[in-house]
Order: structure tokens, then sequence, then C-alpha cells
């Protein structure tokens, strides 16, 4: 014997029942089977409203019930030819008029009992039995029509009844014992002994397929849903959730308790008993293997096999010194929820006594309130217990496996994961079994946490990483352009997915949670961007709460800058090829700094100096192997080497600048640049670096440039007048040239002290050689004493400068 059950998505329509005969046909089972079948796909929820509009007195539950009633003769419709519809459709009628005396009955009395709810409930398998019986039979399946209330017996506790297995038992032997042909008993409805309608409750027709299954012996129960088995998540809310081979029947009990939707908990126990196998398969990929649930499930396969969640719970956390040493407090404190029927979903105590805490659904927080405070009312008069702490908004997540109990670091492997992309855990459960880590989260972190654990725990595809970017010019096009050019390297090579989920440039802003386009990304920002709004921009960062989240900023702007601090603190990564922030104020700077670590965040910035070489890297790794930085000598403006090296006989300084600015070498304003304050941030930063709270004042610039000159309103002024100073400049480049020497605006920082401007440098300096727009740094420390540590090469440009910024992206997502 084989049962086979068929959940409401599989019998939705006329398409899909046909599905299901096909299924059926290609059974071929000599020794019987029996086909359990729910309500179609959404009936037992609109039974449900008409009830309570009814019971409310509201006459709109007739048009609930001609709903209904279309959504029937529409499935006669599309299995029927119309000469073979008239009979089912006389049997449907009948029932819908009985369904409508009962309504009728309730909206006239302006009530509703357990008993005559149960009653109305049941008219959904009903109807849908009728049609189904029928359609297997005439579609070449020869099907047995039983009514589940002559088979399934229970007690009367209406809307919570109990089976009666042994008087089931005898009525299955009766009229399913040695039975050869094919049975189709509808899901869900049951009957008293005096032939009452009852329902088995929420999951009630896969109970009434594991019951069946278990008293027939049957070899097998398949359930036939919607998904391809049971998933490692909620495919609603992971993405790349896959369906599982094999799960015991423990772990898919723990699943389902934590919101797994393919099974309800209780239902399993039947077929458990009698180490039944069960199948979860799909009615719209049958060629898809399935799940396999029995005891042994995968004694070797992966430690976390599922991830669970339950939405809308709400923690109730008893506290009190009065609690410490006195036997009884939690057994009062589960009597009096338990009088009032509320289910306890999670429990947590701590060790000291002093606090109990413990989740429920949402939809019991008044009456749970209510039941505790009386149940305590004298001990918080005394002041010995605190008042009742409610906190809602909140969802449960579980990792279950049963391989669990074997690993070691397990839960920190979660925490950590977590901690990282900021997702904070109000309360935490582990059975003793330690197959389940249950913890609380925030209902708006759900998304991020399922994700963030699921890439943890599972070989998935791909990881995801989420770029919100600020700037698209020189630096921002060409880091987009990159990460097109390396898209499908990264993708096949290291399974990362880089997503841009937001640009904005100084006048619009996009956001796009699938991903922008990489194909014309301005013309997209341009066409359907937004107006900027740089709080709106944070608004929209922290709403979309994405995982693996990193802020790239690509511009010069201090009111970018200004906003590291909250994203630091909203738990997303920050990337800057900006300065300001880390050449500002030194509590800033360290303020940053201090924040991404308490955070588990990343601030970056190796671009701020040497565009893509590793030079702030460089000073790191060699404060953490011991060594100190003692001095550092350096060419650190590619753009102004690149300048001074075309600066040659002949050649207008003025056309030089043109041409550094317009090949994306000097800053959108050449006037940093040029007035050496650019040069100024930079050292600034290898000092902080090195370890040294240098301010920026502290840093003594000697200026080459003309004080008028410096003083133009806009930058487009400053270029038109710098034509008129070129013999100022010519001079600077003679006095050099007569000498043999070469004009470098070096950097140089000794004995807690910082200094950049122009000098005049011989052959043998190690700047005299240095071409193009390339930067050198000198660093000497106690192990470098005499012989420095050199970096060397290209430190200006769009393409370097974003290769920086990308390698920084990269480390980000490494770590």
């Amino acid at each position: 014997m084989k049962v086979l059950k068929f959940g409401g998505t599989s019998v939705a329509n006329a398409g899909n029942i046909k599905k299901v005969i096909e299924i059926v046909k290609h059974k071929n089972n000599n020794n019987g089977l029996i086909v359990v079948a729910s309500a179609l796909g959404g009936i037992t929820n609109q039974l449900e409203i008409c009830g309570e509009m009814a019971g409310r007195g509201e006459d709109g539950y007739k048009i609930i019930l001609q709903e209904v009633e279309k959504k029937h003769l529409s499935v006669i419709n599309g299995l029927f030819p119309l000469k073979s519809q008239s009979q089912i459709k006389a049997g449907i009628k009948m029932l819908l008029n009985e369904l409508e005396d009962i309504c009728l009955g309730m909206f006239l009395l302006h009530e509703i009992n357990a008993r005559v709810h149960d009653k109305l409930l049941s008219f959904g398998e009903r109807l849908s039995g009728l049609i189904l019986s029928e359609a297997f039979n005439f579609h070449g399946v020869i099907m047995k029509y039983l009514d589940a209330r002559e088979i399934i017996i229970t007690d009367d506790s209406f809307g919570r009844v109990q089976v009666d297995f042994e008087e089931t038992q005898r009525r299955v032997e009766s009229q399913l014992g040695n039975m050869k042909q094919y049975a189709f008993i509808s899901g869900f409805i049951s009957a008293a002994k005096d032939g009452t309608p009852t329902t088995l409750g929420r999951g009630g027709s896969d109970y009434t397929a594991a019951v069946l299954a278990a008293l027939t012996n049957s070899s097998v129960l398949e359930i036939w849903t919607d998904v391809d088995g049971v998933m490692t998540a909620d495919p609603a809310f992971v993405e790349n959730a896959i369906p599982l081979k094999k799960l015991s029947y423990s772990e898919l009990m723990e699943m389902s308790h934590f919101g797994a939707r393919v099974i309800f908990p209780p239902s399993i126990q039947p077929v458990m008993k009698k180490n039944i196998p069960v199948w979860i398969k799909n009615t719209f990929r049958p060629e898809m293997p399935g799940t396999l649930i029995n005891y042994k499930g995968t004694p070797n396969g992966t430690l976390v096999k599922g991830l669970s969640h339950i939405e809308d719970v709400v923690l109730l956390t008893l506290t009190g010194g009065g609690m410490v040493g006195v036997t009884g407090t939690a057994a009062r404190l589960f009597s009096c929820l338990s009088r009032k029927n509320i289910n306890v979903i999670l429990i947590t105590q701590a060790s000291s006594e002093h606090s109990i805490t413990l989740a429920i659904s949402l939809s019991d927080k008044g009456k749970a309130q209510k039941a505790v405070e009386q149940e305590f009312a004298s001990e918080r008069k005394l002041a010995v217990i605190d008042t009742l702490l409610v906190e809602q908004n909140l969802s449960i997540i579980a990792l279950v496996g049963d391989n669990m109990k074997s690993s070691l670091g397990l839960s920190g492997k979660a925490f950590d994961a977590l901690g990282k992309n900021g997702v904070n855990i109000r309360a935490i459960a582990q059975g003793s079994t330690e197959r389940n880590i249950s913890f609380v989260v925030k209902k708006k972190d759900v998304t991020k946490t399922l994700n963030v654990l699921h890439e943890r725990f599972f070989q998935i595809s791909y990881k995801k990483v989420h770029l919100f970017m600020m700037g698209v010019g020189n630096v921002g096009g060409t880091l987009l352009q990159q990460i097109q050019d390396q898209y499908g390297y990264l993708k096949k090579e290291y399974a990362l997915k880089i997503k841009v989920v937001a640009l904005a440039d100084s006048r619009h802003m996009l956001f796009d949670k699938k991903a922008i386009d990489f194909n014309s990304p301005k013309q997209q920002l341009e066409t359907n961007g937004e107006p900027l709004d740089s709080e709106l921009f944070l608004k929209k960062m922290q709403t979309l709460n994405l995982r693996n989240s990193i802020f790239v900023d690509n511009t010069a702007s201090h009111k970018v800058a200004g906003m590291y601090e909250k994203i630091l603190r909203n738990s997303v990564s920050v990337v800057a090829s900006n300065k300001i922030a880390s050449s500002g104020a030194y509590y800033v700077y360290k303020q940053l700094n201090s924040t991404a670590l308490l955070m588990k965040k990343k601030y970056l910035y190796e671009t701020n100096v040497g565009a893509g070489l590793p030079v702030l890297k460089t000073i790191r790794d060699m404060k953490k192997s011991g060594d100190r930085i003692l001095r550092i000598k350096a060419v650190l403006s590619g753009s102004l080497n690149f300048i001074f090296n075309q600066f040659t006989e002949g050649v207008k300084f003025s056309d030089v600048v043109l041409q550094a600015r317009e090949e994306g070498y000097t800053e959108p304003d050449p006037r940093i640049d040029l007035s050496g304050k650019d040069v100024m941030r930079k050292i600034l930063i290898l000092a902080r670096e090195s370890g040294y709270p240098l301010e920026p004042e502290e840093v003594q610039i000697t200026s080459f440039m003309p004080e008028n000159l410096m003083k133009q309103n806009s930058v487009e002024a400053f270029m038109n007048a710098l034509g008129g100073y070129n013999d100022h400049f010519d001079k600077l480049r003679l006095n050099a040239a007569r000498e043999g020497k070469k004009l470098r605006y070096v950097a140089e920082f000794d004995n807690g002290k910082a200094r950049v401007g122009l000098q005049m440098t011989d052959a043998l300096q190690p700047y005299f050689q240095l071409d193009g727009k390339d930067n050198i740094v000198l660093i000497y420390s106690q192990r470098y004493n005499e012989q420095p540590l050199v970096i060397k090469g290209a430190g200006a440009g769009a393409a370097v400068t974003a290769s920086g910024v990308f390698a920084d992206i990269i480390s980000i997502v490494n770590q």
C-alpha cells in the first residue's frame, strides 16, 4: 500500500488537477493506493473569512460564497466535457446549499462556535473530494471514493480534536483491509463517534495521510506540494535555497516547528512510530528527486541541514531579585500561560535565576501579558519582581541538523557571521539534543539573517556582495567598467557576484535591489534617478538591509565623508578614495576606525595614498609585526609628478595642468593638488597610520603657487587665469635646470613632524628619475633604518585608483 497526499496548490485549478491525475496514473501500484487531497487552493481561507463575517452579522459573506461556487464550477468546466458535468454540478450545488444554510444561521444568530466552525471548514474538502474522485475516474484512474468522516474518528473537542486510533483502526481495517484497488479519501475532515463533523486542525490533510499510512502499514507516504522537497531555507527569503536529498524525522520535526511550511510537525508522528519513509515531492516538477525522510537521515551529511524561521514573535521577560532561589516561579509562569492555551515557542533562563525569557506568538501577546501580570501581582506590589518586559517586531531563526551535536564552534561561526552583518541577537536557546540552535532577531533582519547563515553553512552557487556607490566620475566610472569586465571571471573562479544596487552623482541617485545594469549605468542614473538627497540615500540603504553591503565613496565631498560614521553604525563597510575623512581632525580619523572595529566592519582607504600602490597596507603590516616607523620621505602626488615631468622647455605650465586635469590625474579642482593640500593630506594619513596623532595644521606646507592665483573664486576662473602666470613657473623650471636638477614636490615625516613643499632634486636623490605620474615612498623604520623599504609605481590616474578601490572591495569580501 502507498499513500499519496496532494496539497491545496496541487489541486488549485483544473490544470493542476490534471497534473495530479497523471502522477497517480504512473504509479501502477498493484498493492493498493490511497490518494488524500486538500481543499482547492485558497478555499479554506475563504471559508474562514466567510464564517467570521457571518458570525459578525455582515452579509458580505454571501459574496465569498459566490466566489467559492464560481471557483468550483470553473474547475468542473476545465475537467469534464459539457455532457458529463450535470451530475457533478448537481452534487456540488447540494453541498453549497447546505453551506449557505449554515452561514445564514450564523448570520442570524451573530454567533459561531467551535462545533459549527469545524462543520463550516469541512466543506472545503467535501467539495474538492467530490470533484477529484469523479475526475480520477473520468480520466481513466479507477478510484473508489471513501468519506473520511466514516473512517477518521475523533473525540468531540471541537477545534482541537484528538484521533481515536482504536476506533479508526477498526474502520480502516473494515474499509481498506486487503484492498488492492485505488481509494480517494479527503484530508483534514473527520467525525466524532456520533457522526458530527470535526476537523484535524492545521496541517490536517498531512495528518490524515500519515494516520492512514500508519494504520495500513503502507510502504511509503508521498506528500506532493509546490516545492522540490524540503528546502535548506524558505526560497521566498533565500534565493539560493536548495532541496535536501534526505532528512531524519527529528530534523523535519525541528524545521517544521520553526516555520518550514512543507509539513506540520504533529503530522509526522504516526508514520515516524511505524518507521514509514516519507517523500516530499513537487507536483509541478515530478521528475525532481524530492526529499526522503526516515529515521537515518544522512548520518555523514552536512552539519546544518536547514534554516527555519517564525515571524511575528513576542518576547516576554520576567525579572527580579525575588526569583533567585525561589522554587516554583517557572512552574507558575508556564501554568498561567497554559491555562490560557498560550503556546510557548522558545524558553531561555539565565543561570543566575534572575530572569526567564520566553517567546510566544504575537496573537497571544495581550492575553499572555494579562495572565502573567495577574499571576505575579503580589510580587509586583512587594517590588521583588519587575514589570514584565514585552518586546515585539521579532522573529525566531533556527539552525537544524542531527550532526550539529558532533561539531565544535558551530554557534560561534553563526554568531560571528551575523555580527559582521550587524544582526543583533536578542535571545538564544539550544536543546540538550543539540540538533537545534534557535535565536531571536528583529523582524526587519530576517531576510538578511537567513541569507547570511545560508551563505555560511551551505555550498551555494554564488556569494553576493551589494555595493552602494557615490561618485561616478573618472574613478567611479572606471571602477564600474572594471567590475563589469571582471564579473564573469569572479563568478566563474570565485563564485562571487558583485551587484551595484545604488549609484549617485552630485545631482541624482538610483536604487535597484536586483542590481543596476552595467550597460550604461551613468545614463540610467541620469534618466531614471531621483534628485540626490544624502539623508534619503542613507535611509534607503538602511531599509534595504542587504547582507554583505559595502558603501563606496569615489567623490571628493566633505558631506559624503561626513556620512561614514552613520554608515558604519548601520553595519555597512566603507571603501573610500575620498581622503577628507582620514585627513581631517584626528578624532574623526580615530573614531571611524574605532567604529569599524566595534561594528565588525571594514573602513578601507588604501587609495588615499599612492592610488593602487600598497602603501598603507605595508605600513600596517610592519606595525603588526612589531616594527616601528621612524621617518618617511616620499613623492606622493602622481598629479604633480606628471605635471613637472611634462613641464619641459617650450611647454606652458598652464597647458600641462589642463592636460593633467583632462586625463584624470588631478582632483576635480586642480588647486587641491597644486596647493600642496592633497600631498599634505597624504603625508598626514601616513603619519597617522604609522602611529602618530598629527593634526592637519601641524603639517608645514611651502607653496610654490602665487597667492593671487589661488584666490580665484571658481575652478573655471582659476584655469582661465593660470596662463597669466606661466612666467612665474618658467623661472622655477629654469632655476632647477641650471643646476642640473629637477622639480619634485616632496613630503617628509621625521621625528613626529611633517612638511611638504617643492624641492630641486639632483641625480643622487631617488626622486630624480621618477617618471610620468609615478609615486615613490621611502619608509625608514627600526628594521629598515639604513636602507629604507621602497614602494614605487603609478600613483595617479582613474585606472590605478579604481583598481585600488576594487582591491579594497575584494579584501572585504574575502575577510
